[in-house]
């Protein structure tokens, strides 16, 4: 295969190269690096014996997301307050297809993130993107049998604590759309209505910046929490300097936050059947917002 086919059938696969380091890994730059060192692995085998590039492609960077998440592990469990997963902007084909939309959303990340690393990986590849046990066993070399009672043990895992229950996509529109004009507004019993009675609200801000460093539970402290958006200097940025927008994050409906010089938070939600927010997610880590600052989406379907 000469260099210039090379590189063509690297760059077909990339998206769903990234598509799944991004699942196992739940952040965007350790993700872009797996993909990165997956074509150097890719640019140095003997690809005369590949029959199917994009299974052995997958195995590459599944395996290499694996080996990233173990040795970055210890980091997120010393992490100062709650670890989120790094958000992106995603393309509206995502909210469109439900289950890439789910298996993307920072609801199942946070769920992910209760996994082992090898759990992870498997569930990623069994349940997202379809792959067999044998294929799975290849990639994140272990014998078959092991994967397969992984996977079932990580499913059980996943789907105890996955929410249950959620709006369809022009339910969830809607609700964001009106805490957006709530919150930037001010509108307190609007943020009220909106929010579900036993609502939390999750702050990433790695120490970095100053945030909650435990969930913030209930309707009526949440309400207010946003309602002070307009109105209190946050990270020395006056109110009339504040932007905020609506856009598609992790395959739903989101805010970005922006001050006059760079992105300073994102906040998505998880909904009920109603269509009550029943969860926020707020990352304002700097470190945690290059992706969305970059402003690409990506492209994270499974197919």
């Amino acid at each position: 295969m000469d260099s210039d086919l090379n590189h063509q059938v690297y760059h077909q696969h990339r998206n769903l190269l990234f598509s799944v380091a991004y699942r196992i890994l739940g952040t965007a730059a350790d993700a872009e690096d797996a993909v990165q060192d997956a074509w150097i692995k890719w640019s140095a085998a003997n690809r005369s014996q590949v029959a199917d590039p994009k299974a052995y492609l997958t195995r590459i960077v599944s395996n290499l997301a694996l080996e990233r998440l173990r040795s970055t592990r210890h980091k997120r469990e010393a992490y100062v307050g709650p670890w989120l997963p790094e958000p992106i902007l995603t393309v509206g084909d995502t909210a469109d297809s439900v289950t890439d939309a789910e298996s993307v959303s920072m609801a199942m990340l946070v769920v992910l993130e209760t996994l082992s690393p090898l759990e992870r990986a498997v569930f990623v590849l069994k349940e997202v993107f379809g792959f067999s046990h044998a294929e799975i066993a290849e990639a994140v070399e272990r014998s078959e049998a092991a994967v397969r009672q992984t996977a079932h043990r990580a499913r059980e895992h996943v789907q105890a604590r996955r929410p249950r229950f959620a709006a369809d996509r022009s339910r969830q529109r809607e609700a964001t759309e009106k805490f957006f004009a709530a919150a930037t507004g001010g509108d307190i019993n609007t943020l009220m209505e909106l929010l579900s009675p036993d609502v939390t609200l999750w702050t990433d801000g790695g120490g970095k910046v100053r945030q909650a460093l435990r969930p913030v539970v209930g309707a009526q402290t949440v309400a207010s929490w946003f309602a002070a958006i307009g109105t209190v200097t946050y990270q020395g940025i006056e109110p009339a300097d504040m932007h905020a927008a609506l856009v598609e994050i992790n395959g739903g409906p989101g805010l970005v936050f922006r001050g006059p010089d760079r992105v300073i938070a994102t906040v998505t939600f998880d909904f009920d059947a109603e269509g009550r927010i029943t969860a926020l997610h707020n990352v304002a880590n700097p470190e945690k917002l290059q992706a969305i600052t970059d402003g690409t989406p990506h492209d994270v379907a499974t197919r």
